[in-house]
Formats: structure tokens, C-alpha cells, sequence
């Protein structure tokens, strides 16, 4: 891992950016130390910009984890590119995933055009390396993906495995300015410990139902009770259509009581603490395209009108 002089430190504001499934919850999640961010093989797993900071001796990161970048379709779809769009200003640099093992194809092209209107440093990371036996294809992806842009930097990674790491990180101090260290050394995020959870039992839904489940499927803490012993939390998944709903809570109910086992004991190796989980299953047609629902789903919106209350 690079130095600096002891006398220097860094920091700065780096966005991770590229189409869905390159791995960048997994690249925030392992530059971090811990799981801040879902992970599925699955588009749209990450559904609002994330963010996680990475502390050292003489520097500190805030990443900033965001959607993958695709076309728009639906009103929830269109409020993830925007996000995707604002995580592309007033930053240091932006890191730009691309998956090593996938053939270059034109959705690859069109998620290079975003980062085109911003006058910022773009690394470019080819991730999965681990899954490459033959590393050769490397070259010709790089120098395809240099015919677009001027990258500042190319570098195979896998985010899984962590190698490259350690070289990003080196990249990140010397290309970082000098400048304060925004948060104490033991913060990691902004996002409430609900938003976590609600993520948690999102993931779960993700990993155990059916292909046509996980982007239907919305989740919302409804209840939380902290207690010396114990915190008590009441969550409901939301899905589109009856159907969803009974592959969601399967036969006599084991899929949902599978979910919450799983949930629950990450929720508590995250939190330190005992959790009582209660989870429910309703069905709300077209949430996707309900604006008030979203609001509910976006702890940002959230967070800024209990402010306002305030």
C-alpha cells in the first residue's frame, strides 16, 4: 500500500460508477472492511447511492456506491439515474467498473458516454479477474475502451478476491488533494441503521425467490423498538402481484421464515445486538410508478422531511 509523508494527508470524494453487475457494492464493501452495500447477481441490486469511508493513516475516502447505469424505463428506474447522474459532480475521481469477463457491447459504449460531461479523473478498473484463467483479453478491452475515452488509469481488480487492491488504494492517495479528514476514524457511513436492515432483508428476497420476484420487491421498516435486551423490528416486503406474493412466503410459509432466519442473523452480526425480526408480505401494484411510495423507500426523502419536522 502506498505511503505518503507523514506530514501529508489526503482526502477526497470518489464515485464508483459502471452498468449493473460489475461489482461495485462488492469493490465499496471490500475497500470499506465491512458490508455496507447488498450484493446480488442480479441487475438493480444497489438502488441509491451508497456511501462508504475508507480511514488510513494519511488519507480518507468517501466512496460513493451508485446504480448501475442503464436504460430508464419506469419512474424507479428514471430516480436511479439521476442519482447515478449527481454522483458524477464535485468529485475527486471516479472509479468506472466494467466487468473483464463480458464481451465489450454497445450498453457498454452508452454508460461511457455519462461520464463524458464531467471534467473529473475517471479510473478505469476491469473487475472479475479471478473468474479469468487466460488474462490476455485484458489488453484489447483496455485499449477498445481507450479508443472512447481518456481514462487516467487502467487496472485489472477483482473486487472479490481483493487483488489490485492494494494498487488502487496507491493510485487513490497520490491522485487525492490534500485536504482535512471529513468524518472521526470509526465512521463508516450516512445510512440509518434501518436503511441497512431494510437492505438486508431486500438482499435476502434477492438471493432466494424466483427471477421474477427481485425487481418487484420493495421493502419498509414499520416498526423498531430498541430495548436493553433486544431491538424489535417489524418490516414488510412489498411485491407487485399475488403471485410474487406467495413465492415470497412459499408453502406454509417457509420461504419468508428462511429470509427472516437469514436477515436476522446478519442484521445482528452488523448491529452487535439481539434482533426480534417480524417480517409481513403485501401486495402494491405498480409501485415502481408511485412517487409518494418511492419517497418512502429513499431514506434521503425520509431523513430530509424529519429534519424538516425538527
Amino acid at each position: 500500500m502506498a505511503t505518503t509523508p507523514s506530514d501529508r494527508f489526503v482526502s477526497g470524494f470518489v464515485s464508483i460508477v459502471g452498468r449493473p453487475n460489475t461489482g461495485k457494492s462488492t469493490l465499496l464493501n471490500t475497500l470499506v472492511g465491512t458490508k455496507l452495500a447488498i450484493v446480488a447477481d442480479k441487475p438493480q441490486t444497489t438502488r441509491t447511492s451508497i456511501q462508504g469511508v475508507l480511514t488510513l493513516p494519511n488519507a480518507q475516502v468517501v466512496f460513493l456506491d451508485t446504480p448501475g447505469i442503464h436504460r430508464s424505463d419506469t419512474t424507479f428506474n428514471k430516480r436511479m439515474m439521476e442519482s447515478v447522474r449527481a454522483a458524477l459532480d464535485g468529485r475527486d475521481l471516479l472509479l468506472f467498473l466494467v466487468d473483464a469477463t463480458l464481451p465489450f457491447q454497445e450498453r457498454d459504449a452508452e454508460a461511457v458516454d455519462m461520464i463524458r460531461r464531467v471534467d473529473t479523473p475517471v479510473i478505469l478498473l476491469a473487475n472479475k479477474i479471478d473468474k479469468l484463467k487466460d488474462k490476455s483479453p485484458l489488453l484489447p478491452l483496455f485499449d477498445r475502451y481507450r479508443e472512447l475515452y481518456d481514462f487516467a488509469e487502467y487496472l485489472p481488480i477483482s473486487a472479490r478476491t481483493g487483488e489490485g487492491l492494494d494498487e488502487l488504494r496507491s493510485m487513490l492517495i497520490e491522485r487525492l488533494p490534500e485536504g482535512p479528514q471529513y468524518f472521526p476514524s470509526d465512521y463508516l457511513t450516512d445510512q440509518p441503521e434501518r436503511f441497512l436492515c431494510a437492505e438486508l432483508i431486500r438482499e435476502k428476497v434477492l438471493h432466494e425467490t424466483r427471477q421474477e420476484v427481485p425487481h418487484s420487491a420493495a421493502v419498509l421498516i414499520d416498526y423498531w423498538e430498541e430495548t436493553p435486551r433486544l431491538t424489535r423490528i417489524s418490516a414488510t416486503i412489498y411485491v407487485e402481484k399475488e403471485g410474487q406474493k406467495a413465492i415470497v412466503i412459499g408453502a406454509k410459509g417457509a420461504m419468508l421464515k428462511k429470509i427472516g432466519t437469514a436477515a436476522r442473523q446478519e442484521m445482528e452480526a452488523l448491529l452487535g445486538r439481539k434482533i426480534f425480526l417480524e417480517l409481513y408480505v403485501k401486495v402494491r401494484p405498480g409501485w415502481r410508478e408511485n412517487n409518494e411510495f418511492l419517497n418512502e423507500l429513499d431514506w434521503h426523502t425520509v431523513a430530509g422531511i424529519e429534519a424538516k419536522e425538527e
